[in-house]
């Protein structure tokens, strides 16, 4: 009796399903595809991500008629593994999937669209040839400004955008240097017959208006695609679109494109990212209006030493920024340490945006964050709610001491120059000939670090400093050598001349 019931339950699976998020997920998620194979108690098929088809592995059918395994992928030469479960209710699939890695569980209810168990995939459209782009004359500092990512997701429409642009004006934002308000991934709403991209009319009735509102409050707006035809969050890219696409974002009065690999890694090997990034910095140029191009690739295939060439005015150096110390130090005090010869003027290094004021980090944390990414000369996003802020986070982004630091015109990332064991120093000159200086720690227990100036390349005593977080001057303490307490997690910056 049970023998016969399971193949029955088999051959309802198999097929090609499709369908949107269940009705308690977030409702801008996008549709899923799942093909799925059964042949007695083993499942094997793909599942559609927003980055790649990945394969079903380890995929059991279980005596109720439902189902378990792995979407099984690598992703910059790493494994990844993100567990799905599957139950059939009359005619509707109910997925449950990991969408990103160590993320939560999301679920889908599918439905059958094919017996056919073959995700459909578009046809590959050849990069064009390589060729050196010459600089747009852009981004002469590192961009500042919010994008709605780190915080919001995509939880994103017209009001709240308003909001953050108001924010971004009585908060001081603005006047501080942070011009570029970026919507991120979600806004789109599919094409139109001619295949024209448009938003989604729900949350973004009017992107020509919204734009004119952000103008009008002395703001740049930035928006976001993928040279993929979905986008990381499973929205319509620019694939097959991209002239199209370049001018629409001209019309509706775009300053700023961040353009995220994501699904085109479905059509390209890596080593084809430098024509497919090309490609869209021509139409932005086409069009005539001025574009920041943002290239969001996770420091893949060593962007830093194309990234120019391409068009690009800034390229990401790892993958996603987390709200945690682990990840502050990895990309920053490992990602960036030998980095410094590709950033300057018009081209810089990204290590993505910044985490200062939502919470899971504390106020040492946050200004250590903040300090690394002007030390770094690295583009300075916001990705808090600007419109609560805390006086403790406002104190931090609103520090003009230190972003003065970051928007240096002379350029020059900071290098490690001293290391002893959790205490770091790092530096770089800056125009007017002085130096900015950063003791870092990044252990666990206070510690008073001391070294000598001459170790880090300076004179034996500078003249004069400031220690750019207290407002202090510094005159006994710069002899031969530095000596100071530095908290756990934390950072002494000094400006010396």
């Amino acid at each position: 009796m049970f023998l016969p019931l399971l193949l029955i339950v088999a051959a309802d699976l198999t097929g090609l399903w499709y369908g949107p998020p269940a009705a308690e997920e977030d409702s801008t998620k996008r549709d899923i595809y799942l093909a799925l194979r059964v042949e007695g108690t083993r499942v094997s098929g793909e599942v559609e991500t927003p980055t790649r088809n990945a394969p079903i592995a380890e995929g059991v059918l279980l005596p109720d008629g439902s189902f378990r395994g792995v979407a099984a992928h690598e992703w910059d030469g790493k494994p990844v593994r993100r567990p799905l479960q599957g139950h059939l209710q009359g005619d509707v699939l109910t997925l449950r999937i990991q969408v990103w890695p160590d993320g939560p569980m999301h679920s889908y209810q599918l439905r059958r669209v094919s017996n056919n168990p073959v995700i459909p995939k578009l046809a590959r459209i050849e990069p064009p040839p390589v060729r050196d782009l010459a600089p747009n004359g852009l981004a002469r500092t590192p961009p500042m400004g919010w994008n709605s990512w780190n915080r919001f997701r995509c939880k994103v429409e017209d009001r709240m955008i308003r909001e953050m642009a108001d924010a971004m004006v009585s908060s001081g934002m603005r006047d501080a240097g942070y011009v570029y308000l970026t919507i991120d991934d979600c806004w789109q709403g599919g094409r139109d017959a001619s295949g024209n991209i448009r938003s989604d009319s729900q949350r973004f009735p009017d992107m020509h208006r919204l734009t004119d509102y952000i103008h009008s409050k002395g703001l740049k707006a930035g928006i976001y695609s993928s040279p993929g035809p979905r986008t990381c969050a499973g929205f319509e890219g620019s694939y097959g679109h991209e002239e199209q696409d370049a001018r629409q974002y001209a019309v509706w009065g775009f300053d700023l494109l961040k353009y995220d690999w994501c699904s085109a890694t479905k059509y390209y090997a890596n080593a084809e990212m430098r024509p497919v990034y090309q490609k869209m910095a021509e139409a932005l140029r086409a069009t005539g209006r001025p574009f920041v191009f943002s290239l969001s690739q996770y420091g893949l295939d060593s962007v830093w030493t194309w990234g120019p060439l391409a068009g690009g005015n800034m390229w990401r150096t790892s993958g996603d920024i987390g709200d945690s110390w682990k990840s502050i130090e990895e990309i920053g005090f490992v990602n960036e340490a030998n980095l410094s010869p590709y950033a300057g003027p018009g081209h810089w290094n990204d290590p993505d945006m910044l985490e200062v004021g939502n919470g899971a980090m504390n106020a040492t944390e946050y200004r250590t964050h903040f300090t690394l990414w002007a030390m770094l000369a690295a583009p300075l996003l916001a990705g808090n709610d600007i419109r609560t802020m805390t006086p403790e986070t406002r104190s931090i982004l609103l520090n003009r001491d230190v972003i003065a630091i970051g928007q240096d015109p002379l350029g020059r990332q900071a290098e490690r120059r001293w290391k002893d064991g959790a205490a770091e120093v790092w530096a770089r000159p800056l125009a007017d000939g002085s130096w900015a200086v950063a003791v870092f720690n990044r252990g666990l227990q206070n510690r008073t670090v001391r070294f000598e100036w001459t170790a880090i390349g300076l004179p034996s005593r500078p003249v004069h400093g400031r220690d750019l977080w207290t407002g202090a001057e510094l005159r006994g303490e710069l002899s031969g050598e530095f000596s100071g307490p530095v908290p756990a997690h934390g950072v002494v910056l000094m400006r010396l001349r």
